[in-house]
């Protein structure tokens, strides 16, 4: 396998994790949002990922010949918890019974979902920069 196909299944990894940090953004910007409908309320989103394995010379998966994996988005889930309600008659968001219905997001979770990510991140980029150096390396090794 060529040291280059690292820096695709690094930037794959990357990419994936940026959209999971968009993702909890969004998700915390919403946190506090209310609605006068709980089909109207705020759902939390999560990104779903699968393992990809590119195709070379007719082999799958790591090997001599074979090729590297990487991450794909499958796409974006909507949380199916509960949406609460509470009362609160003076809002002017309350539906006929005086109830708001609030966004299922949970902000520690998300909190959790946003350190995660920024890890993974970091990892990723910390793998492109080790292969960096073992290039510059091996491309020393003929001084």
């Amino acid at each position: 396998m060529s040291m280059f196909k690292i820096f695709d299944t690094a930037g794959s990894g990357m990419a994936a994790q940026t959209l999971r940090l968009n993702t909890v953004a969004s998700n915390l910007a919403n946190a506090d949002s209310v609605s006068s409908t709980p089909q109207g309320a705020y759902r939390a989103r999560e990104p779903l990922f699968a393992a990809v394995k590119q195709q070379v010379d007719g082999q799958f998966g790591i090997g001599a010949d074979g090729g590297a994996t990487g991450v794909k988005v499958d796409g974006v889930t909507e949380s199916q918890a509960a949406i609460p309600s509470r009362y609160e008659p003076g809002n002017p968001m309350a539906d006929a019974n005086g109830y708001v219905y609030g966004s299922n997001v949970n902000p520690v979770d998300e909190l959790v979902n946003m350190i995660s990510a920024s890890r993974s991140y970091q990892n990723n980029v910390e793998v492109m920069n080790t292969t960096k150096q073992l290039m510059v390396k091996t491309l020393d090794l003929g001084k």
